[in-house]
């Protein structure tokens, strides 16, 4: 019986790709899930996998061709499966076994750790970080390596007990999904049955007074604030500093201001001046930084949306009375009953859906020659993080409450600056909100989130005083801004959108009765 090779779901708004690379022939017997061939889309080259153990029989792709999604690409015979499974690729790496054969035992066994599968539209990665260096006891499942791509960090644990016996990519290394990260010896297993004899020889790299391990992100913003790693503690496995570390030291005050302050005494006794003279920096004037995979796409993408989006923005102002009246009258009541605060995202997230029902195109996305309306309304909440921005996407919001909004997004934004949001909560949304106000902003013109073709900006309250009929009242002033793709939304709808988005939150009732 044959096995038909297909092609995969390529990634949003992809729905066709060119055969790069065929990595076997017809006669090759392959192993499951071992790359076969490459495909080629405008964004990204992915790796294609035999779905069963076996011979290729036949291509009916060839290279160069163009295949759409799901188009038959070859086919997989039942002959010769059992001669290459899994077992060819440990042969592969037995020349590994000499180099650990010190350690080894009389079995040889190895594993091989592999970049593991990233999400969607997702084909590479930079290796970040090595937790463990050649020669380490591994645990199962212990993280060994981080590998960064252009949206989250993710770790790699190793999949059985024994000893790191090679590092195949290096720290900064571009790897495809299924690459060869390195190998474990099966023989290092009995040296390190558990974590705690580890634990026993190195408690941790703070307690040994090494260098802290942490990671590039945790790094950065542990150079921002100019805090001493060594001060910090620790709570990562292994004595690593996690980024919860550091916003936890934060927020308890950082450094303790007495030992800063100490040396001024000696000055005022002496009587010298405590005129604060600017010194030059220590270090280089400049330094120049690699970017990271996901400050590197970030740019790429913001720069598309320019290129190809018709992009306009359009203001409104709107005052938050109505609002800030109702949070205030029920904060304490909705607090307990559903353990979450009652923020203004949420009214935003119920206004905006109401009037995407109003105005479908904001709510569209342009595929080639045709566009393409969304009956469901997932909406992507912008994230900032030290990293660089993330736009998690509440899930058919239109049928959540107004706790399990706030409740999802205080679970996105804690997870988000941990690093741990996954692939599949940050794509396929139709409509995003992005709040600068958090940082102070008054009017910004927010970029597209491609492919989508409206976000709405947010901006600080502030009070001003506005004219209500014939008197001059002060009231909390919020100013809009819609950027949206003129392609296919006209200035009309635009305009439209975000006066009904502004009657909801001058009329919260509106939104309760979805008018």
């Amino acid at each position: 019986m044959a096995t038909e090779i297909k092609v995969p779901t390529l990634g949003e708004s992809l729905t066709e790709a060119t055969v790069a690379t065929w990595l076997k022939k017809v006669g090759d017997t392959v192993a499951a899930d071992e790359p076969i061939l490459e495909l080629e889309t405008d964004k990204v080259t992915m790796e294609v996998n035999a779905p069963v153990a076996g011979t290729i029989t036949e291509i009916l792709a060839d290279e160069g061709a163009d295949v759409e999604v799901g188009a038959l690409l070859g086919m997989i015979g039942e002959g010769g499966a059992s001669e290459a499974p899994a077992p060819k690729s440990v042969e592969e790496v037995t020349p590994v076994e000499s180099g650990g054969a010190g350690a080894g035992g009389s079995d040889g066994e190895t594993t091989e750790i592999k970049v593991p599968t990233l999400g969607e539209s997702i084909a590479e990665a930079t290796v970040a970080t090595w937790l463990k260096s050649v020669g380490d006891a591994v645990a199962a499942d212990e993280p060994l390596v981080e590998l960064e791509t252009d949206k989250v960090t993710v770790e790699v644990n190793a999949p059985v007990a024994g000893t790191l016996s090679q590092i195949a990519a290096e720290e900064g290394a571009d790897v495809a999904v299924g690459a060869l990260l390195g190998v474990i010896g099966g023989a290092g297993a009995a040296a390190a049955p558990a974590p705690a004899a580890a634990a026993e020889t190195a408690p941790s790299p703070a307690a040994s007074g090494g260098e802290i391990t942490m990671s590039p992100a945790v790094r950065k913003l542990v150079e921002d604030e100019g805090y001493d790693p060594a001060q910090i503690p620790a709570t990562g496995k292994d004595g690593r500093l996690t980024k919860g570390d550091v916003l936890a030291y934060q927020k308890a005050g950082g450094p303790a201001a007495a030992p800063a302050a100490a040396p001024a005494p000696a000055a005022a006794d002496t009587g010298a001046a405590v005129t604060q003279i600017p010194t030059k920096p220590a270090g280089p004037r400049e330094e120049r930084v690699k970017m990271t995979k996901l400050r590197k796409v970030i740019a790429g993408r913001l720069k598309d949306a320019q290129n190809t989006a018709a992009m306009l923005t359009t203001f409104n102002e709107v005052d938050m009375s109505a609002v800030m009246e109702t949070r205030s009258t029920y904060r304490d009541k909705f607090e307990k009953a559903h353990g979450v605060r009652l923020g203004f995202m949420s009214f935003f997230v119920k206004a905006s859906i109401v009037a995407l029902k109003d105005f479908p195109a904001v709510n569209a996305l342009i595929d080639g020659e045709e566009i393409v309306y969304k009956n469901f309304y997932d909406i992507g909440v912008a994230v900032g993080t030290e990293s660089g921005l993330v736009v998690p996407v509440l899930r058919d919001a239109d049928q959540m409450s107004f706790s399990d909004i706030e409740k999802a997004i205080g679970d996105f934004g804690g997870r988000a600056r941990e690093g741990k949001l996954g692939l599949d909560e940050m794509t396929g949304g139709s409509f995003t909100l992005t709040n600068g106000g958090i940082y102070g902003s008054m009017l910004s013109t927010p970029i597209l989130n491609a492919p989508q073709s409206g976000i709405l900006g947010m901006h600080n309250i502030v009070k001003r005083p506005v004219v209500v009929g014939d008197d001059i009242v002060v009231r909390p002033i919020m100013y809009l801004a819609l950027s949206y793709d003129h392609r296919i939304v006209d200035g009309r709808e635009a305009v439209s959108f975000l006066v009904r988005i502004k009657e909801c939150i001058e009329d919260p009732q509106r939104i309760m009765l979805d008018m």
